[in-house]
């Protein structure tokens, strides 16, 4: 597609009156963010560019005239170590901004990624890869009602040199001016061009634009930043302000569906499984498990399982059996329950992200993103269209997570509707299990069918071949046990595999 963003002209007006506009704009930028602090819109600021290109000179001058308790600027460098054992996005997500607050990023995801393009350290279809992860990410934001601004400041290969040698020649600023920086200054016709393909790749005219700002003259260049977050934000402030909310439109047409996804409907929950053939089969899974959460940990393959399923039909007995014999030190349990306050002012996927394991561990949980589409969308939690959007950006997270060569297994644990009450009464009756036992447990219950048809469609939503569903049948609790670990058997020997083959 065509490359969209364009070139801001430095048109020539009176330096006076260019500082007069800067103040007013300045001050209308202020007013903006409390608005939107107070409506609940978050803000994303990206700012990338040539290095010297007055990065840290404009932010300074963008952030002025707002309250410092409301944004934070985030400068990016390359990924630590902790950052470069998840996918590359891991780091940003963590870094969103919530409903009350605007992050502004002195460089972003790009900035690694055209390094390693211009280094050639990247492959075509990992290239392709990652930009469709980012499109994902940023459509992801949009979709939750941030608000995204995209800035590229652009100086020429000969001013850049000016200014560079001004850095090298002032004691104060030498250091700004290392290796990594000339030698993408003696690359600057690499990296223009490889920016050029980031443009068409990830410009979206509607949304999540590309200004392309000449910095040449610092003033100009303020004013054009300042008019670009004013006009956009003010916008947005006046249609909340009427009442006029961000609505998703989801058609249909559009929802992903996946051919052999399972249905409750043709599930056997007579199978059973005798408890001496069961202690023996425990022993020796729990045993091969151990032994390939070590070779998970060697080879740095990152697993995450997920737990999903009817009240009481046995998912933290399973958990426990699974992790029995693993090394404490490489997995970890996470239990989810209703968003907290910190979460709701985020996008809903914020909160999964963050507990991404490094890779070489392993993840499980109890319960997951797919609330959205089961509770959230039952409860009523959340509009239509929120949960048939999420169908799309589920997929597209885990296939993220697919990209960074990750082992996904999700398991919906099904009983039927007889079983579950003869175990609610079973907890009832038995005072160490009694916790166990809520009222909202009666209330899903009197709401099965619903939450039946709602993990039939999650199954045809989200059973992509990258995470396929697993239907553990558990009125036995012993066969489910079982089923359950050979399937996380199966899954890492075949990535072990697999990872094995392609380093030959």
């Amino acid at each position: 597609k065509p490359m969209t963003a364009h070139l801001v002209e430095d048109t020539p007006k009176p330096k006076k009156a260019m500082k007069r506009k800067v103040e007013e704009l300045g001050e209308e930028f202020g007013y903006l963010q409390r608005k939107c602090r107070e409506l609940g819109i978050p803000v994303l600021i990206v700012v990338e560019g040539w290095s010297a290109a007055g990065k840290g000179f404009l932010i300074n001058r963008m952030i002025q005239p707002l309250d410092p308790r409301g944004f934070k600027v985030t400068c990016i460098a390359s990924p630590n170590r902790d950052e470069q054992l998840r996918p590359f996005l891991w780091r940003f997500w963590r870094r969103t901004p919530s409903a009350e607050r605007m992050a502004i990023f002195d460089r972003s995801w790009y900035r690694n990624l055209l390094d390693e393009v211009v280094d050639r350290n990247l492959s075509e279809p990992d290239l392709e890869k990652a930009y469709a992860d980012i499109r994902s990410f940023e459509r992801q934001l949009r979709d939750s009602g941030t608000v995204i601004f995209k800035f590229f400041l652009d100086i020429s290969k000969k001013e850049q040199a000016l200014r560079l040698q001004a850095l090298r020649e002032n004691p104060n600023t030498s250091w700004r001016v290392d290796d990594g920086v000339l030698a993408r200054h003696y690359k600057y016709d690499e990296y223009k061009k490889v920016s050029k393909q980031m443009f068409e790749e990830t410009d979206v005219v509607d949304g999540a634009h590309w200004q392309v700002i000449d910095t040449t003259k610092f003033l100009p260049a303020t004013v054009q930043i300042l008019e670009t977050l004013v006009n956009l934000l003010q916008s947005k402030v006046e249609k909340r302000k009427n009442g006029i909310k961000f609505i998703r439109n989801c058609p249909a047409a559009e929802l992903p569906k996946f051919k052999d996804a399972p249905s409750l409907a043709r599930v056997d929950t007579s199978l059973t499984l005798g408890k001496e053939d069961y202690k023996e089969k425990l022993c020796a899974r729990q045993k091969r498990i151990h032994e390939l959460q070590n070779e998970l940990y060697r080879l740095r393959i990152p697993m995450v399982i997920v737990y999903e399923g009817w009240d009481a039909a046995g998912k933290g007995g399973n958990i426990r059996r699974l992790t029995e014999e693993m090394d404490p030190r490489g997995y970890e349990v996470i239990p989810i329950s209703a968003p907290n306050d910190v979460e709701k002012v985020h996008h809903y996927l914020w909160r999964f992200w963050t507990e991404f394991p490094k890779a070489g561990h392993l993840t499980i949980f109890d319960r997951s993103w797919y609330g959205r589409v089961l509770v959230e969308r039952v409860e009523g939690f959340c509009e239509e269209n929120d949960w048939k959007q999420a169908y799309r950006e589920i997929n597209e997270m885990e296939e993220n997570f697919h990209h960074f060569d990750s082992v996904i297994v999700k398991f919906w644990v099904h009983i039927d509707k007889d079983e579950q009450l003869r175990r609610f009464e079973a907890r009832k009756g038995n005072p160490a299990k009694l916790w166990k036992l809520h009222d909202e447990d009666w209330r899903n219950r009197e709401k099965w069918d619903s939450y039946q048809q709602a993990a039939d469609e999650m199954f045809l939503r989200t059973h992509s071949n990258y995470a396929p569903w697993t239907i553990v049948e558990g009125n036995c609790k012993r066969y489910a046990r079982i089923k359950a670990m050979d399937v996380v058997i199966d899954a890492i020997e075949k990535k072990i595999e697999k990872k094995v083959r392609a380093a030959k």
